[in-house]
């Protein structure tokens, strides 16, 4: 239990009260304290009083509690036992609410309805957690030799700490595998935390992965714990790693040597017990190799390697998954369960799935709302998969182009040139085109090597297919012809 009084006598009293009653108690004395240690200790249930010292009451106490687990019991005390004061608390969440001073029995009935409300949430998540592992592994480990392979190696690595890197294209399962691992392991009851790497810019993500302290910069006006310290004890999912900044690479490499690491503005080393599991769809080893990525780190993270298959190259999992898909989302969505048609199972089989499970879940998804296969059988013309080497293309004229024709760059000094025309003579500005059109022509080039194989020219390029598609769309590529 969790105490949170600024008079020491009280805190003494429900000290003693809950001892007796067999509860294991911390007291604080201030909200702020109060929400370190609800962090550091998660209890079963907290018991507040309203009127507190300090910047943030017992009220805002009670609001930053909730927005952290909002499933805690919290029993608010109150001397005062004004009627507002009630409401609010009950608004915000708190589970009952005792006026000072009390009789045990007062505090008694509502803290054995709190615990165990607690333990029927918790029973409740848990076989949720059961269910949905059930079915996310019903949905990974296909029938097929290379996935038999995936399941064997998580079950010998899941009960052990050894950091792991899933690799494998996008929308193949990672995150999947990420959960099956914590599922397996010992640390199963522990938090689960995801961070995609992607998604935010590097000062964003530093703040999120490492938490700050108050004052750290310009609108931390409270101190807020990382990602990294609300999966103590648990396991760390960090997607696409292969997106992380230099600086950041750095600090998360002394995580992973020492369990250490520093709040942005903070004085204090944290430490943390944390599994890594981390992912990407990146050639990690050339970006060791163009200096993109540490190669102390990748060793680090390259302990254990799994990497799946993309759906193309277990073709027999397709027919398993789309009737996975198809009750899945007839359920959901309310909707009649409809079956494919033979012909459609047919053309599904040949098509190169470039987006993965991902894509098929999406199109039966789509299938299942409209009620038609109409969308499947558009889509799945796109790429198809070539039951055996394409036939050779006539010969070409010598005017014929096989791909997209592109105006040839300009040069410096003609950029330079009209820059001038334009009365433009900012050497800033006159750099950027100049940068632009390299870039833009060096794609161009790529693109026309790999005869507009996007996923190809990417690789070559060293930056992400969506990263590509982009540059592509910005340079106007995509409007050559």
């Amino acid at each position: 239990m969790l105490v949170v009084d600024d008079d020491p006598a009280m805190c003494a009293l429900l000290r003693e009260f809950l001892r007796v009653r067999g509860y294991r108690t911390t007291t604080v004395a201030d909200a702020e304290e109060a929400i370190r240690r609800f962090h550091a200790e998660r209890p079963a249930a907290v018991i507040l009083d309203v009127v507190m010292p300090g910047p943030l009451d017992g009220l805002g106490a009670l609001e930053a509690l909730k927005k952290i687990d909002r499933d805690v019991p919290v029993i608010v005390l109150s001397g005062q036992g004004r009627t507002a004061t009630v409401v609010q608390a009950m608004k915000l969440g708190a589970a009952d609410f005792v006026g000072k001073p009390f009789q045990d029995i007062d505090l008694e009935v509502p803290l054995a309805n709190a615990v165990k409300q607690q333990q029927l949430t918790r029973e409740v998540a848990h076989l949720r957690r059961e269910l949905q592992t059930h079915s996310q592994r019903h949905l990974l480990f296909g029938q097929s030799d290379r996935m038999a392979e995936v399941h064997d190696l998580i079950e010998r690595v899941a009960d052990t700490d050894v950091t792991v890197l899933i690799r494998g294209e996008s929308g193949t399962g990672k995150e999947l595998v990420a959960r099956a691992l914590h599922q397996s392991s010992t640390r199963r009851d522990k938090p689960f935390v995801k961070v995609n790497c992607a998604a935010l810019p590097t000062d964003l993500l530093e703040s999120e992965l490492f938490g700050f302290e108050r004052g750290a910069f310009t609108g931390a006006i409270q101190h807020k714990p990382g990602k990294f310290e609300f999966a103590n004890h648990g396991t760390m999912f960090l997607d696409e790693i292969g997106e992380m900044s230099a600086p950041l690479q750095a600090k998360l490499l002394q995580v992973l040597q020492d369990g250490e690491f520093s709040r942005l503005g903070g004085k204090q080393d944290v430490r943390v017990d944390v599994r890594i599991v981390a992912a990407t769809n990146r050639d990690l080893e050339r970006a060791v190799a163009q200096g993109h990525f540490r190669e102390d780190l990748f060793f680090r993270l390259n302990v254990v390697a799994i990497a799946l298959p993309p759906l193309r190259e277990r073709r027999e999992e397709i027919p398993v998954l789309a009737d996975y898909f198809l009750k899945k989302y007839s359920v959901q969505y309310n909707k009649p369960l409809v079956e494919l048609r033979p012909d459609t199972r047919q053309l599904m089989q040949t098509h190169d799935w470039p987006g993965n499970v991902r894509e098929l879940e999406n199109l039966i998804k789509r299938f299942v709302v409209l009620g038609s296969d109409a969308a499947i059988r558009t889509e799945v013309r796109i790429t198809p998969a070539a039951a055996g080497p394409p036939p050779a293309p006539p010969p070409a004229k010598p005017v014929a182009t096989a791909v997209p024709a592109t105006p040839p760059p300009r040069t410096p000094l003609a950029i330079a040139q009209a820059a001038l025309d334009e009365g433009n003579y900012s050497l800033k500005d006159i750099s950027r085109a100049a940068a632009r059109e390299a870039e833009r022509a060096l794609i161009a080039r790529m693109l026309q090597q790999t005869r507009w194989n996007r996923k190809e020219t990417a690789e070559i390029l060293g930056i992400s297919y969506k990263a590509l598609l982009y540059k592509i769309k910005e340079n106007g590529l995509d409007k050559v012809s």
